[in-house]
């Protein structure tokens, strides 16, 4: 998956806006949470929300690391885009929206 590819797909979940944020990260949102974070030049790096059960592990592969700031929060810092083909990069973008937005007031969830 490339910038353009996971650009499309986060912008094709219901509700999903971007955003640029501190300068030089193009930030995916649902409700103003964030929900995919990558950056514009050099190679894709991504951070995304993943479960509680899969972080540990996540954070075993080589080229993942505990995001800087929200790894507490169960954020990866994806540093190697080669660590999941385009099935798993959809599986996890996917779930890390619905883990966003499961958080979301109701009030929120329905002006989407």
């Amino acid at each position: 998956m490339n910038i353009e590819e996971l650009r499309k797909f986060c912008l094709s979940q219901k509700g999903a806006t971007e955003d640029i944020k501190w300068g030089a990260d193009l930030c995916f949102c649902i409700g103003d949470k964030m929900f995919c974070v990558t950056g514009f030049n050099g190679p894709m790096k991504v951070s995304l929300k993943v479960k509680d059960d899969e972080f540990d592990t996540l954070c075993e592969k080589p080229g993942i690391i505990s995001a800087p700031y929200t790894g507490r929060f169960k954020w990866i810092y994806v540093q190697n885009a080669e660590v999941f083909n385009d099935k798993q990069w959809k599986h996890y973008i996917q779930q890390s929206y619905e883990l966003v937005k499961s958080k979301l007031p109701r009030k929120v969830l329905a002006g989407l």
